[in-house]
């Protein structure tokens, strides 16, 4: 940890340089004359704790307080005074300092308080970075894409994320329901209150119920201790429920209840309890559909169904896919410490065209498993599972297979392609035709590999003995 920051703010020029005198040889010490010359220096510099001088000459030390504490991320501040009295501490601690020491200061008794202040700054400074980075991996700016049906998204979750309504989330299995859901929650009214997941399609329809509502000591075989359910801790906050289509009718019925009335009891209880939540539901399937077949409840459906927000499957949303691959890359590249850097055309033109059945949680699985198995910098098509690689078209299935030419970069399938190609054309005399049969592909993706590598100029002449369209 480095050194704290303390700025002293007093117009006695003796209690300052005193004060320093004490405290330099442990923490970094700023000296300023004036409330007013604090206000610039704390904008200028990283400051932990300020020590303050209540009566000053000009702006006094309540009113510096209380300016201090209006910022984004204000400091800790102890207030000094020789003219101290309960109230004026009162005061003081109303305005948000941390703590009120007497003139003259008693050193071991700052010494204390420093120490104490410090560490809670520390603790407020864990806090933020936790803050800042859940809200990085939950917030609407974690969701990757820019496609226009992303886009349409984005603007329905910012349009309804401030407000109370409830949000059903459909789409197919892996396009980031759960993450859209966070990020409601994280740029609603209710972002300092928990966010509670629950899945569905895992818990049976008596543990689902229990799990949901809570219940009771004694309330079945096993329940040894009053617990509290899913709709409580959620208090306050924003309740996930994921797979919601898998909730049995009686379930569908306390649910509605909940939504109307905000109110439910725990299973095996009497006592009515009262909840202020947001729910936000997801569903992989066709809830008007399960609606019509009898499947599920048709008011429930309509509570939930206020707000409707469609995630498209990744096969809708091709332009999203380098942003991601991307991403990904950067991610499992950190992870396991491997110097994979980019994705050849090639292989970005593989993963575009496959249809990811398992949409961003199939491609995150394949990244992984790429950047993990990879022996380069660089994701080549050898790299790539044999069914995303059967997407390519067929004239270009087979170019991983060719080793690289002497010389070549490991693991680059165009410097491979590249010294294949004039390999061919060097065996046949400069007959494009010709190489274009050994290497598999057809004389017009030979001529734009030739443009593409820029080897119309290095590629060996035709020969005099060439057959007419060698050239």
């Amino acid at each position: 940890m480095s050194r704290r920051t303390i700025m002293i703010v007093d117009d006695d020029k003796n209690t300052r340089e005193g004060l320093k005198r004490a405290l330099q040889s442990l923490y970094d010490v700023i000296l300023v004359d004036s409330a007013e010359r604090a206000l610039p220096t704390l904008d200028e510099r990283r400051v932990d704790v300020v020590l303050s001088d209540i009566r000053m000459v000009g702006m006094d030390g309540l009113t510096l307080l209380q300016r201090v504490m209006a910022r984004s991320h204000p400091p800790i501040v102890i207030m000094l005074t020789a003219y101290g009295s309960v109230e004026t501490a009162v005061e003081a601690m109303k305005r948000g300092a941390y703590d009120f020491l007497m003139k003259p200061v008693n050193l071991d008794h700052l010494d204390m308080l420093l120490k104490r202040a410090v560490r809670a700054s520390e603790v407020e400074d864990e806090n933020l970075r936790l803050r800042e980075q859940l809200d990085n991996r939950f917030g609407l700016e974690a969701i990757i894409g820019n496609s226009a049906a992303m886009k349409e998204v984005f603007e329905v979750v910012k349009q309804a994320a401030p407000t109370q309504a409830t949000i059903l989330l459909q789409g197919e299995s892996g396009t980031g329901k759960e993450l859209v859901a966070h990020a409601i929650h994280q740029i609603s009214p209710r972002s300092k209150g928990p966010f509670v997941a629950v899945h569905c399609a895992a818990l049976s329809p008596t543990l689902l119920e229990s799990e949901l509502f809570g219940h009771e000591k004694g309330a079945f075989t096993g329940a040894t201790e009053r617990r509290r359910g899913r709709f409580e801790l959620a208090d306050g906050g924003t309740l996930f429920l994921d797979e919601i289509s898998e909730i049995q009718p009686a379930i569908q019925v306390k649910l509605l209840r909940v939504l109307e009335e905000r109110m439910f009891e725990r299973v095996g209880g009497h006592d009515t309890l009262e909840v202020d939540l947001r729910l936000v539901a997801a569903t992989n399937t066709d809830l008007r559909q399960m609606v019509a077949e009898g499947k599920f409840r048709n008011d429930l459906f309509f509570r939930l169904d206020v707000v409707s927000v469609t995630l498209p499957p990744l096969r809708e949303r091709t332009d999203d896919i380098p942003l991601l691959c991307a991403h990904f890359l950067k991610e499992f590249s950190q992870r396991n410490h491997k110097p994979v850097e980019d994705i050849s055309g090639d292989t970005m033109a593989a993963l575009c065209a496959y249809s990811w059945p398992g949409n961003v949680r199939e491609l995150r699985n394949v990244i992984e498993r790429m950047v993990v198995l990879t022996h380069g910098t660089r994701l080549t098509v050898r790299d790539l599972p044999a069914a995303v690689r059967a997407s390519l078209p067929a004239d270009r299935r087979n170019l991983w297979r060719m080793e690289p030419a002497p010389g070549g970069a490991p693991g680059s399938i165009e410097e491979a392609e590249r010294a294949m190609i004039y390999a061919a054309l060097k065996r046949h005399k400069g007959n494009r035709s010709r190489a274009a049969v050994q290497l598999g592909i057809s004389r017009r993706t030979l001529q734009r590999k030739l443009k593409e590598y820029r080897l119309e100029a290095s590629a060996p002449e035709p020969g005099a003995a060439t057959s007419p369209d060698a050239s």
